[in-house]
């Protein structure tokens, strides 16, 4: 299981700095949580079976990019170190 770890979205106004943390439920399985630490932004995403990141859910407005942006930053994490 992937620990909770801190990294930043790039906003309209400059970066937003928040923690993700890996969640599970039966709708979606594994899916993640972006809370910003000044609690402006929250955003939960999960990758579908065709390998896409999907937004589930999250405060408004948000940048359609991040979705993408938080799903490559997860595959970094979770891929093997060479």
């Amino acid at each position: 299981m992937m620990e909770v770890f801190e990294t930043n979205l790039a906003g309209t106004d400059g970066l937003i700095d928040g923690l993700v943390s890996e969640r599970t439920s039966s709708d979606f399985g594994r899916h993640y949580t972006f809370s910003s630490i000044d609690g402006s932004l929250e955003m939960e995403i999960y990758k579908d079976e065709h390998g896409q990141w999907k937004r589930i859910s999250g405060t408004e407005p948000y940048l359609s990019g991040w979705t993408e942006e938080l799903g490559s930053q997860i595959d970094q994490r979770n891929s093997p170190a060479f």
